[in-house]
């Protein structure tokens, strides 16, 4: 298992490109929703704190992290130059867990391998809800704040 040295919130501001006249997608599972609405809240404020209009931020729900492959790619459709796609999967009792994260990791390695629009990955693959509540805005930050920085810079890419 990996162990995370860094608070994932961190992040020098400096080093981020202007953002302000970016559009992003912001796809978010509802399932787990405890877990996905604060990875949201850590995209969402990062994206506003580097001059992100509110106005260029989309959001669209789906119903579990399955589901952010389709929703994803037709986001890529809406003239946003960045996607983040927000999810929460954890370990249950079967193997649905290692399906559902390898179907949504190929997926999303898909829509950036077959478009130009970026898609970011933000999805938790926890063993447990606890390790998903530290990692969306508890004791290691928030995974939210890291996607949201990635998107910019993503972003900014695109126009190279």
């Amino acid at each position: 298992m990996a162990t995370v040295n860094k608070n994932l919130s961190h992040y020098d501001k400096d080093t981020i490109p202007n953002a302000k006249n970016f559009r992003f997608g912001i796809v978010v599972s509802e399932w787990n929703d405890n877990i996905t609405e604060g990875l949201f809240k850590g995209a969402f404020d990062t994206l506003i704190e580097n001059g992100v209009e509110e106005d260029n931020i989309l959001r669209w729900n789906v119903p579990g992290s399955y589901e952010l492959i389709f929703g994803s790619k037709k986001m890529q459709q809406y003239k946003v130059d960045a996607v983040i796609a927000i999810g929460s999967v954890i370990q249950g009792e079967t193997k649905h867990f290692d399906f559902v994260c390898e179907a949504v990791s190929q997926g999303i390695k898909d829509l950036n391998v077959l478009h130009d629009v970026p898609v970011i990955f933000c999805v938790l693959t926890d063993m447990n809800m606890q390790q998903g509540i530290e990692r969306s805005g508890g004791i290691h930050g928030n995974k939210g704040t890291e996607a949201a920085v990635a998107a910019i810079k993503m972003a900014h890419l695109n126009t190279l």
